[in-house]
């Protein structure tokens, strides 16, 4: 199980964090996954793992868009008076250590890659982000994602559209 979670760890925390836009969050999100994974289905064979992980986080990352939505609603109506408001620059997150995948993810194209992917609505950048990088089947991504194989193919295709079309610049650099 150890073994699973350190190799899924990384890429989930990117399927979180496009969806929320948080790294906060995103890391909470991964973290009760992997708690919940380790706690009920430590047992299951371990090419079970894969789809149950993903269920898992897919399930989080709806209730986290749902609670979001609520909290949006509560800002709204106690929005704060001018004398109130937080200086937005204290909610930009500080620069991640200076390292190999840090620089990495700094190159323009990744970053180009990122702002595509954060563009898609949910379900298209989830249906990607499953069947492309974590390279899920339809069948597995269906289950993950609570809806039906065709759906999935819907959205991975209107996906896999948008992002061509938002990177062709960088297809060819």
């Amino acid at each position: 199980m150890n073994r699973f979670l350190a190799g899924v760890e990384g890429r989930a925390f990117r399927i979180a964090w496009f969806a929320t836009g948080n790294r906060d969050d995103a890391l909470d999100l991964v973290q009760e996954a992997m708690l919940r994974l380790a706690r009920k289905y430590a047992g299951r064979a371990s090419d079970e793992w894969p789809a149950l992980f993903h269920t898992i986080l897919q399930s989080r990352i709806r209730d986290w868009y749902r609670r979001d939505r609520v909290r949006a609603r509560l800002r709204g109506w106690f929005a704060p008076h001018a004398e109130d408001e937080e200086n937005p620059l204290e909610a930009v997150p500080a620069a991640p250590a200076d390292g190999p995948v840090q620089r990495l993810l700094g190159s323009e194209r990744l970053q180009a890659i990122e702002r595509a992917l954060r563009t898609l609505p949910l379900r298209q950048q989830q249906a990607f982000l499953l069947r492309a990088w974590e390279g899920l089947d339809t069948a597995t991504t269906a289950a993950a994602m609570g809806i039906s194989e065709g759906s999935v193919k819907t959205h991975y295709s209107r996906a896999v559209h948008a992002l061509r079309t938002l990177l062709e610049e960088h297809r060819h650099a």
